[in-house]
Formats: C-alpha cells, sequence, structure tokens
C-alpha cells in the first residue's frame, strides 16, 4: 500500500427468463421485528480536513477491512463523462476501528458505482459511465477489464452496468440495469457464458436491476427496484421466488450474510427526495422481515439515499448513503 494521499474530494449530486409462477407471491407470515441494529458513533475516522465522497458501493473483505466506492468531482450528466476520476475513488477502512488505511482507484473510473468483494479478496467494481466491469486486486491493480468503453447490448457491451456477484471459482453475474435490463453471466476470465431477463414486470423480468447477490448454494438474488421487489433465480437464471413486500419499498441493494440472511438496503424513489422510504432491513430465509432500521434523514443511523449494503463475517453491517456522503456500520442489539 502507498502512504495516503492528501486529496479534498469535490462532491456531487447523485445520478444516481421468465419461469414458474412465484412460490411466495402472497404475503408471507407476520414478520416481526425481534432483532434491532443500532448505528456505531464515530465511525468511520476520517483524518481532519478530510471527508468522505459520494458513496455508491460498500464491501467487506476476510480481514475486516471495508471498501467504499464513491464518485469525486463528478456530476451526472446528460451524456456521462468518459474521462477517468483523477482523485482516488475507493477508500478502505479498518471494520472495527474505523480507521482510513488506504485510497486508491484515482485515474481509473468515470463514473462509479457497485463494489463487491470476492472470496479471493479482490475488488469487483462497475463503472456506468464507461460501461465496465473491472477486477482489481486488494490494492487497487487491475487484473480484468469487461466492456469495451462503448455502450451496447450484446456479448461484449454493456449499458450502465449496476453490480457485480462472484462465485468461488471466479465466475461471475452482472446486472446491467439502466440500459438493458438484464443479468449477464461470465466466466473467470471474462467469456460470456449467458443471459436472461427482459423489459416488464413478470417473473424473470426486470425494471431496473440495481444490485445482485449470491447465497452458499448458488442462488442469485437481484434488487429490482423499480419493480420495488427482490427476484431470487437459480444459477441458470430460472426464476424462484420473489420477495414483493410493500415494505421494502425500492431494494437498490441487496446482501447474504454467512448465516443465510438477506440484507437489502431501500433508496427510496428517485428522482423525488426518499423521504422516510430510507431503511435497511434483515430477511429470514424464506423472505420474513425480521429486522427493520434507520429512516429517512442526515442524523447518525439515518439515510438521504441508501445505496449499497454489505455484511461482514461478524454480522456488522455497512451501508453506503451516497446523499448523505458517508458510509455508516450498524451492529445487531
Amino acid at each position: 500500500m502507498r502512504p495516503l494521499p492528501i486529496v479534498f474530494l469535490v462532491l456531487s449530486s447523485l445520478g444516481c427468463q421468465s419461469g414458474q409462477e412465484p412460490a411466495n407471491s402472497v404475503e408471507p407470515a407476520a414478520d416481526r421485528s425481534d432483532v434491532t441494529y443500532g448505528v456505531v458513533h464515530g465511525w468511520p475516522v476520517l483524518p481532519e480536513g478530510r471527508s468522505l465522497g459520494q458513496a455508491t458501493g460498500v464491501g467487506v473483505d476476510s480481514h475486516d477491512h471495508v471498501f467504499v466506492f464513491h464518485r469525486a468531482g463528478r456530476e451526472w450528466s446528460d451524456p456521462l463523462p468518459v474521462d477517468p476520476i483523477p482523485h482516488s475513488t475507493i477508500a478502505m477502512f479498518d471494520g472495527e476501528s474505523g480507521e482510513l488505511l488506504a485510497e486508491w482507484g484515482e485515474n481509473l473510473f468515470a463514473m462509479p458505482h457497485g463494489l463487491t468483494v470476492d472470496d479471493q479478496d479482490n475488488i469487483w467494481v462497475t463503472d456506468v459511465g464507461l460501461h465496465q466491469v473491472v477486477e482489481l486486486t486488494h490494492d487497487g491493480h487491475p487484473l480484468l477489464t469487461v466492456g469495451t468503453g462503448v455502450m451496447g447490448n450484446d456479448e461484449n457491451h454493456f449499458a450502465l452496468p449496476t453490480d457485480v456477484a462472484v462465485l468461488p471459482d471466479g465466475s461471475f453475474y452482472v446486472s446491467d440495469g439502466y440500459g438493458n435490463t438484464r443479468v449477464v453471466k461470465y466466466s473467470a476470465t471474462g467469456e460470456f457464458l449467458f443471459q436472461w431477463g427482459a423489459p416488464g414486470s413478470g417473473p424473470g423480468e426486470f425494471d431496473l436491476p440495481h444490485g445482485i447477490a449470491l447465497d452458499r448454494e448458488g442462488r442469485v438474488y437481484v434488487a429490482d427496484r423499480s419493480n420495488s421487489r427482490v427476484q431470487i433465480f437459480d444459477a441458470r437464471g430460472r426464476f424462484l421466488d420473489e420477495w414483493k413486500r410493500d415494505v421494502l419499498g425500492r431494494p437498490y441493494a441487496v446482501a447474504i450474510g454467512v448465516d443465510g440472511k438477506a440484507y437489502v438496503i431501500d433508496g427510496g424513489d428517485q428522482p423525488a427526495l426518499p423521504q422516510d422510504r430510507s431503511q435497511a432491513f434483515r430477511l429470514s430465509p424464506d423472505g420474513r422481515v425480521e429486522a427493520r432500521f434507520g429512516r429517512y434523514g442526515s442524523d447518525d443511523g439515518q439515510f438521504l439515499l441508501g445505496h449499497d449494503i454489505a455484511v461482514a463475517d461478524d454480522g456488522a453491517v455497512y451501508v453506503a448513503d451516497a446523499w448523505g456522503l458517508r458510509v455508516q456500520k450498524f451492529l445487531p442489539e
């Protein structure tokens, strides 16, 4: 790791197969919030005079390092910028203390979006400006890039891809969300394998697949944001189930813990303010809400726009708040 550069971040506003009938299309058994989460005040600890940029992606590695992907000196525009951001865009914090350990990613990304950490502690990110998925080492050296830097809808192009989920063998799924409304699977070397999805609200259809995650059985969970649901598929993209609950609002991201629980962040509607719809949830494997925490606001434990969520092996939950320009840590109480 190189020494931390002293960079003052300029913040921008956020631009920010059909199959069988759903097995869980009706309301499941009554929810119970028998677990509560509390925010860890004072986490993270930033050097004096420093501020964290607009956070859109968060992930945790096996060493309890928390990685935050943010935009700096960038505004969402039409067309999106394609020149690389000169400032660092990835910050690494110690999960326990919140200390800023390192930061990197300058001159690599045009419009940061999602971030995932794989089982080898490599970092995967999506760039909606360059329409690319990039795999990097733990200290920021690029290993693999998929996408040519030009928008498209075929095996080698994306249209504003939102997130990545990686299997232990290195193969990975991409939620190609804003433009192409699909999920695509690639081999560990970036070879196209297959895809599924089309615009719509039926099983296996999407209206902005914004986040994606895997459980230990290889099931694929997709935060189908504008359809207000999380869809669940098998490893080949066959529709299995959906969690469509009024309480979930607009799911922006989903993460699966080592306990098999699902963690979802509701970012609310855009372009309108999310208001009180910004909330985080823990769900049982059958989709029952076990806990909810946070609400719209700028105080500790609140979210202006919850954009991504990650859960560590010790049960700590991290939420990237894009409009709040921060990441927060929550622990069960």
